[in-house]
């Protein structure tokens, strides 16, 4: 006996997915994701189970139980991160205020924000930052460039630059 036949799926799926999404409900909050997992797996076994609908209720509470727990984590790691995600040290004598310029430095369009933080932070070249985003070294440095400069404009300073020409005396 092979896969489950077209038909026979089409039939589950319409007799039970309201059924099995008001299941899942109970454990997570992307029911239909996890029903729609369930119809895969129910269509990747070998043989159809004897009693089809029974496992996929099975199927639907195990892995509801799973996405409950993985958002649960998720959302625990984020709220850590968000709270320690200060992206300057406290007491340091920059003259920046470590809130205002956090907060100037997340309002940056990605892109900007990861060439600064790659740069600065990660001490990486531009080359290097190109490869990783998949552009050229120069488009790097022009969300770098622009970057700073809309932190200037956001933090009302003026800020030195790696890539400054250095007095030579």
């Amino acid at each position: 006996m092979g896969s489950l036949d077209p038909e026979s799926l089409g039939r589950l799926i319409d007799e039970q997915a309201s059924a099995l999404e008001l299941y899942a409900r109970q454990w997570c909050d992307s029911p239909e994701d996890v029903v729609q997992e369930a119809f895969l797996k129910l269509c990747r076994q070998p043989r159809p189970p004897g009693r089809p609908v029974a496992w996929l209720f099975r199927v639907v509470r195990n892995e509801a139980i799973t996405a409950a727990r993985k958002s649960r984590i998720r959302r625990r790691h984020e709220t850590t991160r968000n709270e320690n995600s200060k992206w300057f040290a406290e007491g340091l004598q920059t003259g920046l205020d470590p809130a205002a310029a956090s907060e100037a430095l997340a309002g940056l369009p990605l892109e900007q924000r990861e060439v600064i933080v790659a740069h600065l932070w990660g001490k990486l070249t531009f080359e290097q930052i190109a490869e990783i985003m998949n552009t050229s070294s120069s488009g790097a440095h022009r969300h770098y460039q622009s970057g700073l400069a809309a932190l200037r404009e956001r933090l009302c300073v003026e800020c030195s630059t790696t890539n400054a020409p250095r007095k030579t005396t």
